[in-house]
């Protein structure tokens, strides 16, 4: 008997059931049974003639299958459609003496077995038992499916908010470094090239990129603290006296105070703080020693004393890296820290000038930009 479709009732069931044996009355018996009670069927009556009512592309949520079968048996059956048609579960069917073969068949893969004879109900409790581990095993699935995509949903909402926290965070940064600007002119290409400086140092130590943000915001804010700087005195053009000098320096304590309450910049207002400590001690605000200063400003004073001798100053002409080089190896274990020092004379020499030369450009970019702007 060719293979052929039974239907029975008025009602359209979701669960369409392949029933495969090669001896035509069992096939009518168990698809009768099944129709009963709503269940659509097809028959095959060869493992080959089943494959290729799959192949053909039908859909079954289940598949019934004789064990024993010429041409292609239910084992046989079972491992060609094991791989092409995983989420179809296989009940084999079987006589009691080949129980055997049947629970190995179980464990490649089939989902349970009947033995022959076996009543409408056996029948319809093993169908049902199959049916619900199949529904349970496509819900699952596509909660995970979803899962997955609701993860992938949000992680790219974290990604767009941290892009524009970050965003923010610049934005924060060009704001205290503007607010500067306007009170000293003077200071930002040198906070620039000091932050350049300071981040190609804490690189070559070999510093994670979260310590190095860390240690670039507090370089490029370090002076922020000369927001509270009466004019007369951050300003004035001669030498400064010594009460003078004790409102200055009390600049890296105002410029903690201003940074301590943003969030974000808890971590380098410590930097700020500590930016004029000496490794020795004598340095100030809090006369810190060795490792008390925070890594980041211990990495700072090289950098700011590098910047600082190879600019022009009122009262002198901008000195070569070189005689910088040879300054801050004088001053290791004193105002600066061996190891940082050791990093610092290991980098090639011609790198700083190029740094500077351009971060100067980009600075008169932008200060050209804002002039033509204006006018």
């Amino acid at each position: 008997m060719e293979p052929n479709s039974r239907y029975t009732g008025n009602a359209m069931p979701a669960e369409r059931i392949l029933v495969v044996d090669d001896e035509d009355a069992i096939r009518e018996i168990v698809c009768s049974m099944l129709a009963a009670a709503n269940y659509k069927t097809r028959q095959a009556s060869s493992g080959l003639k089943a494959l290729a009512l799959l192949d053909a592309g039908e859909e079954f949520e289940l598949m019934l299958s004789d064990l024993m079968m010429a041409d292609l048996d239910g084992i046989g059956l079972l491992e060609r459609t094991k791989e092409g048609y995983p989420d179809m579960p296989v009940v084999m069917v079987t006589a009691v003496h080949d129980i055997s073969v049947a629970l190995a068949a179980i464990r490649n893969g089939a989902y349970d077995y009947l033995l022959k004879p076996f009543e409408r109900e056996q029948l319809l409790a093993t169908v049902r038992r199959a049916l619900e581990n199949r529904r349970l095993k496509m819900e699952n699935r596509k909660y995970q499916t979803e899962l997955e995509s609701l993860v992938d949903a949000r992680t790219k909402q974290l990604q767009t908010a941290m892009a524009d926290l970050e965003r923010s965070y610049s934005m924060t940064l060009e704001a205290l470094g503007g607010a500067l600007d306007l009170k000293d002119a003077e200071t930002e290409g040198h906070s620039r090239r000091v932050t350049v400086f300071t981040i190609a140092i804490a690189r070559a130590m070999g510093l994670s990129k979260e310590q190095i943000d860390v240690i670039a915001r507090g370089a490029f804010l370090h002076d922020i603290g000369k927001m509270a700087i009466p004019d007369a005195i951050l300003r004035k053009p001669g030498k400064l006296d010594p009460d003078e000098i004790t409102i200055m320096r009390e600049h890296c304590y105002h410029g903690y105070q201003i940074l301590k309450k943003i969030p974000f910049l808890k971590e380098a207002a410590e930097i700020v703080y500590a930016h004029q400590e000496h490794f020795d001690g004598s340095g100030y605000p809090q006369q810190l020693k060795g490792e008390e200063i925070p890594l980041g400003a211990r990495i700072f004073s090289v950098a700011d004393t590098l910047d600082a001798m190879t600019c022009d100053r009122p009262y002198r002409k901008a000195q070569s890296v070189a005689a910088a080089r040879a300054e801050i190896e004088l001053w290791s274990g004193r105002q600066f820290d061996p190891e940082v020092v050791k990093v610092f004379l290991d980098m090639p020499e011609k790198i700083w000038p190029d740094l500077r030369k351009e971060i100067d450009s980009q600075v008169n970019r932008f200060a050209y930009s804002t002039a033509k702007s204006s006018s």
